[in-house]
């Protein structure tokens, strides 16, 4: 070392003290509204059965016709990678993944609807069959038969099935409550939100449950369904769909985007409507940013093309799905919806090619970073913790191996949680 450097100020220590006060309320207004990533997982889809359809073994119903469509229309690796266009290499590791998971885990993320895909009912109807989903949704976490999240889609806060809407909500949690309480992965889709109150009436609705039952405030959380225009832009030109993130008072967990009613709503004709239209680019970015640093997720939407009748006919729907899955997952889009049973087979080669065929260069981007080695890309702390949610959710998805991202990187699971949500002055990398 060097001569020792005189170090001096001009400034007195009250004028940091004073710069601090003033800024003590937006420090607090930080916190509230950008709390980051919550650090759980997200499930890479949602998938839709009406509340009448809903059984017993449809998880695995779905995971079945899944498996068999591959049989029927792709047997093996190397067709189902010529159909799709997964590189040569990955096809084997992509496949065999794809087939586990829908042996395994088929749905990550199932929505028991009781709006546009159930209808209007008698009220005795819809109440029968919101009370017989709480009995089964209930009973599938008991038996281990669930998936990671589940939960209802209701009828929205508008004027003419509100009443329905709500009483659903009530129907369906009070049954949740009398065979056991809440479940972990319980999930609620509010749809058609057009204006912040119809969040804050509902975030009124959840309150009164929880006092109901003495549960602690906050604990039911729900989804915002984007599905109009006016939930994009409101009618005085400001972004509705932040100020309904903060009406939810921090219940919102995820922004879900509705392609077909937010197309017709802005005038796109039925066959236009898909998920790469501009207008849902435009949609999509504005909810993203909206989101950003709230800790709330954004989904894409659907495609209402099936894999369903002759093989070109599921082939060419297939690489529609697979085309619209990957385009979404660049856009920083890491969930969508499904609502067919073929669409799993895709949803999943489509998410497992993304993340294995990044998987080489992010681990090494992320272990140099770790091991200040440097390398050709000079990275900063964003962009590891980028790195490691990208990483986190291949593993969490089953793309990945945590022994397999541990033998690239030189990182725990713990570390990776550590660069992905770093808190001030507490990131310390250890060896697996």
């Amino acid at each position: 070392m060097g001569q020792q450097e005189k170090v001096a100020t001009s400034l007195a220590g009250t004028v940091s003290e004073e710069i601090s006060a003033s800024l003590t309320a937006v420090d607090a207004e930080l916190a509230r509204r950008y709390p980051g990533d919550p650090g759980t997982r997200q499930p890479v889809h949602t998938v839709y059965v009406p509340g009448d359809v809903f059984e017993p073994g449809t998880l695995r119903s779905w995971g079945d016709q899944a498996l068999a469509a591959l049989d029927e229309h792709a047997p093996d690796a190397a067709s189902f990678a010529a159909v799709l266009g997964i590189p040569e290499e990955l096809a084997g590791p992509v496949h065999d993944r794809v087939r586990a998971k829908l042996s395994r885990e088929p749905v990550e993320d199932l929505r028991i609807d009781f709006e546009d895909g159930y209808g209007p009912r008698p009220d005795a109807e819809e109440d029968e069959a919101a009370a017989r989903a709480a009995r089964l949704v209930s009973q599938a976490y008991a038996n281990g038969t669930a998936a990671p999240y589940m939960g209802i889609r209701m009828k929205c806060m508008e004027a003419g099935v509100r009443d329905r809407g709500i009483r659903t909500t009530d129907v369906f949690l009070t049954g949740l409550m009398a065979a056991g309480g809440l479940p972990e992965g319980l999930v609620l889709t509010l749809p058609k939100v057009t204006y912040p109150e119809q969040v804050t009436a509902f975030v009124q609705l959840l309150e009164a449950f929880e006092k109901a039952h003495g549960l602690d405030a906050g604990r039911i959380g729900f989804e915002i369904q984007i599905e109009t225009s006016q939930s994009i832009l409101a009618a005085d030109g400001t972004a509705a769909v932040a100020r309904m993130i903060d009406a939810a008072q921090g219940r919102a967990t995820g922004l879900h985007y509705g392609t077909f009613d937010y197309s017709a709503c802005v005038g796109v004709s039925a066959a236009y409507q898909a998920s790469d239209h501009p207008a849902a680019d435009h949609a999509k970015a504005v909810m993203q940013v909206a989101a950003a640093g709230t800790g709330v997720r954004v989904s894409d939407g659907s495609t209402n093309v099936l894999p369903v009748g002759p093989t070109a006919q599921v082939h060419e729907a297939w690489r529609l799905h697979y085309g619209l899955t990957r385009r979404a997952l660049a856009r920083a889009y890491y969930q969508g919806w499904d609502m067919h049973p073929g669409h799993l087979p895709t949803r999943y080669a489509a998410v497992y090619t993304f993340y294995r065929e990044g998987l080489e260069p992010a681990a090494a981007r992320l272990a140099a970073y770790a091991a200040k080695a440097g390398g050709d890309v000079m990275d900063e702390p964003a962009t590891a913790k980028a790195l490691s949610g990208y990483l986190l959710r291949g593993i969490d998805c089953g793309a990945l191996d945590t022994a397999e991202v541990a033998r690239l990187t030189g990182l725990t699971r713990a570390d990776l949680d550590a660069f992905a949500s770093p808190r001030r002055g507490d990131l310390t990398v250890t060896a697996p």
